[in-house]
């Protein structure tokens, strides 16, 4: 689904790091070595019909890679 992160993303919590993350070989294999993390939070996005909405979003994260692999979890409103 695509959609636009409109302002900051809020009440990030760490869900997973290194080990803990199912997905660690392939990361690592795509976008290379480091610290990964796995992140949610809540932000305001806006949708490719232009509909604005709060949704829950999941990420991964790497010191010096940046944020990958964002996607919607939950829509709140």
């Amino acid at each position: 689904m695509n959609f636009e992160i409109i302002g900051k993303i809020t009440n990030i919590d760490i869900i997973a790091v290194n080990n803990s993350i199912r997905d660690l070989e392939r990361l690592k294999k795509i976008y290379g070595q480091g610290r990964w993390r796995k992140l949610k939070g809540i932000a305001t996005i806006k949708l490719a019909d232009n509909t604005v909405i709060q949704a829950e979003l999941h990420w991964y994260e790497c010191h010096g890679i940046g944020k990958k692999e964002l996607k919607i979890k939950t829509i709140l409103e």
